[in-house]
């Protein structure tokens, strides 16, 4: 006894054990999703915990290991071929067998050692390195989570291959050329191997190999020239370029766009002696679209004299000047016969923000204020709240005279300015809505995370633009130096800190933009796919089509006109030709009885209702034309069949109907005569019945419940043509008219019972079953 006892506890223990490590193990329950979980959803519950649970963020002493866990769980969700390993199997280990051994796709250089080029290279002496595509291949994992993303602001150009491909060995050193080119003009080049990454030559609408993919703004646009040159390649991308990328300026507009600065972006203006732009420069203005605008200037235009004489530019060297909101005087210059790319970006990454710029999303925060995790090395940030008005621009034009004249380094103080109503989100965090009372505040921000501090005794309500002489603007000037000063030291904290969401994009498109791109989009992949043999085999298709309607048209217009001539000579009879045209509907009625009862009641579809007549056979060739008469308006509904059932043959039936209607045990004695001109509509799935009859309660004097109607369904042996359907005597008084009913006038009424039928006004009495219907 004690043994088997004994067993008994082990078992229970090591079973809460086994839960235990697998709730520990689930790397579901880690990220607390379901095991449906979408990639997003997964990334997003990262994210959430993740910042919850970091060391630096978390008190908790276990904070450090429960951060490990997240982060394992979401590596080991993240890479679907371990989640489908974990989800069949339930493994999490990353030595598995189950997970064979692969070549490192995730970056550049996979293979050490090339078969293809021992065997073709040496055998017959190809000078072609076809290695090359080996080292630039790249995965669909490396494809989707960094090439997409990138080419927001970098092009790619990718090479599809094989390694049997005798097409793809034959352009190699074109290929090598190529990227020679176009890799120092800000152009990023990779392979992919097409036999390994089917799915990627399919999505990216590659339709053979070796074949070129560009790579631009999230899509893919397919080089099908076979010739690879780098002509065709300059002017293949330049073609795919967003025509928004830059803007032409001359001497009407050149005003214009240097004050456009409001839309929060610095000003860039490239002057060169040719009309076609540089590639490089437009390969730099796509990198910083979203930072800089870009206007392009040609010197040998007569449109652009008075920008050479303002500026002095050498009309035979290429000159840029980077403008923030001083459009008198530049920030940064450069001239040259050929201006590098490395220089450009230099210059350009250098200045691409305004003295005051608005943080408009989440990217400008992390430009203006980024994540600094030295604290010796503070990066502080000021901040101006504010509205999106006029009125408060003086404020803000204050504010950039206090930055600019501040003397402090970029690399250690920034000045910035936000919109209340449009990141109310972040304000909302740091103030825990508290800036309905003073809306222009000053708040020192230092990242990592949102430790901040506001700045007292600022005072920018100011109502002159005069900055040198306003002593508002001084105290203002005084008091963030003194903050910023202070917390600059080393061992000086800031007072608050709050956990807010990422920044709303303020410039992200909208619904229509957004519409208007993709539609874009496809009428340029429409165009690079359709070839002429497509398009002519379209237009021929569209063509006969066209061709026959034509035809069809002709003959119809003649039909008529000879039809129109009968008419006029007597011949034609226009009523008798309407009616041989016009389709009559038939109504079907079917009679109900033990072979068809399935089909009309039972296995009724959710939504569809029988109407049933019971009639006897005396009464049967009466009752039923006018039953047809006042169903013929619903016979086009499909939901709806009209049938008839002899008392004689279904008498049972209807007794037990009734029966469970009233849910009593006792049988019920009906007398048949009284049961016919019943109109009852059964609802078969949902096992309810409505009731039509002349005494019925609802049709004589209203909507009637289930006690009127078994009074007045009593048998009564005083008037037995009173039209009651039971039996049974009864001493109380009814509240039934006792008029006396004929056969012809029985289904006077039932027109109007269908409209509040179908009106759902009608009372229902329901059932817990159909009963069976008599064989005999």
């Amino acid at each position: 006894m004690f043994n088997k006892l004994y067993l008994f506890y082990v078992l229970i223990f090591c079973t809460l054990a086994a839960q235990c490590l697998s709730a520990i193990n689930d790397p579901y329950k880690q990220l607390g999703v379901s095991n449906t979980a979408t990639p997003q959803e997964i990334r997003r519950a990262y994210k959430q915990l993740a910042k919850e649970w970091h060391p630096d963020k978390s008190n908790h002493p276990d904070a450090e290991l429960k951060f490990v866990q997240i982060k394992k769980a979401y590596e080991l969700l993240n890479d679907a071929e371990r989640r489908l390993i974990y989800d069949r199997h339930g493994i999490t280990s990353e030595d598995s067998h189950y997970l064979k051994q692969k070549h490192d796709y995730s970056g550049y250089n996979r293979f050490g050692f090339d078969p293809v080029e021992e065997f073709f290279g040496k055998q017959f002496g190809f000078d072609q390195d076809i290695s090359l595509y080996h080292k630039l291949s790249v995965t669909s994992n490396y494809f989707e989570q960094t090439i997409i993303p990138k080419s927001k602001n970098k092009l790619h150009i990718i090479m599809f291959y094989n390694d049997w491909c005798f097409g793809c060995i034959r352009i190699v050193g074109a290929f090598k050329k190529l990227i020679d080119t176009f890799e120092p003009l800000g152009i990023h080049f990779a392979t992919i191997n097409a036999a390994h990454e089917p799915s990627i030559l399919r999505k990216t609408g590659a339709d053979d190999i070796p074949r070129m993919v560009l790579v631009l703004g999230g899509h893919s646009y397919v080089y099908r020239e076979n010739i690879y040159t780098q002509q065709k390649l300059a002017e293949f991308i330049r073609k795919k370029m967003p025509f928004k990328i830059g803007q032409r300026v001359n001497d009407e507009n050149l005003d214009e766009f240097l004050n456009g600065w409001t839309d929060n972006r610095v000003r860039a203006l490239v002057l060169e002696p040719r009309s076609a732009t540089r590639l490089r420069y437009l390969i730099s203005a796509f990198a910083f679209h979203d930072r800089v605008a870009f206007g392009f200037v040609d010197l040998n235009s007569k449109s652009s004299k008075l920008i050479s004489d303002r500026f002095k530019v050498n009309p035979k060297l290429d000159t840029l000047y980077l403008f923030n909101e001083d459009s008198l005087r530049a920030v940064a210059s450069i001239s040259m016969a050929d201006i590098p790319t490395q220089t450009l970006d230099n210059i350009i990454s250098t200045n691409q923000f305004l003295s005051l710029p608005r943080l408009s999303s989440q990217e400008v925060l992390e430009g203006v204020c980024p994540a600094e995790w030295n604290r010796p090395r503070k990066r502080l940030c000021v901040v101006l709240i504010t509205e999106n008005s006029p009125d408060y621009d003086i404020a803000r034009g204050a504010l950039r005279h206090i930055a600019l004249e501040s003397g402090y380094s970029l690399d250690r103080v920034r000045f910035a300015y936000m919109f209340k109503e449009k990141q109310s989100d972040f304000l909302n965090a740091i103030s825990k809505g508290s800036f309905e009372d003073n809306l222009l505040r000053l708040v020192v921000i230092w990242r990592p995370h949102i430790k901040y501090e506001w700045v007292d005794g600022a005072k920018l309500d100011i109502k002159s633009a005069d900055y040198l002489n306003n002593t508002a603007i001084n105290t203002t000037k005084h008091e963030i130096n003194l903050t910023v000063q202070r917390l600059l030291k080393t061992n000086e904290a800031l007072t608050y800190e709050a956990f807010v969401q990422n920044l709303l994009d303020e410039h992200a498109q909208g619904i229509l933009n957004k519409w208007i791109t993709r539609l874009l989009y496809l009428v340029d992949y429409l165009s690079d796919n359709i070839e002429d043999e497509h398009l002519f085999a379209a237009l021929s298709l569209l063509g006969t089509i066209a061709f026959m309607f034509g035809i069809g048209y002709v003959m119809m217009y003649f039909v008529r006109a000879e039809e129109e001539s009968l008419k006029a000579q007597g011949q034609l009879n226009e009523s008798l030709c309407n009616k041989q045209n016009k389709h009559v509907p038939e109504l079907k009625l079917y009679e109900l009885r033990a072979e068809k009862y399935n089909g009309l009641v039972r296995l009724l579809k959710p939504g569809c209702r029988t109407i049933l007549l019971i009639t006897d056979l005396q009464s049967r060739t009466k009752l039923i034309p006018p039953y047809h008469r006042a169903v013929w308006p619903y016979r086009r509904t499909k939901t709806l069949l009209f049938g008839h059932m002899l008392i004689e043959k279904g008498l049972s039936w209807y007794s037990e109907l009734l029966r469970l209607s009233l849910c009593t045990n006792q049988n019920l004695q009906i007398n048949p005569r009284n049961c016919v001109g019943t109109v009852i509509a059964l609802n078969g799935h949902r096992k309810y019945f409505c009731v039509y009859h002349a005494k019925h309660p609802e049709c004589a004097r209203g909507t009637k419940r289930m006690i009127k109607m078994t009074k007045q369904l009593l048998d009564r042996n005083d008037d037995p043509e009173i039209g009651n359907f039971l039996g049974v005597n009864y001493s109380e008084e009814s509240d039934v008219e006792s008029n006396v009913l004929f056969e012809d006038n029985l289904l006077d009424g039932l027109s109007n019972w269908l409209d509040r039928l179908f009106e759902g006004t009608t009372h229902r009495y329901y059932i817990n079953y159909w009963p069976d219907f008599p064989t005999k």
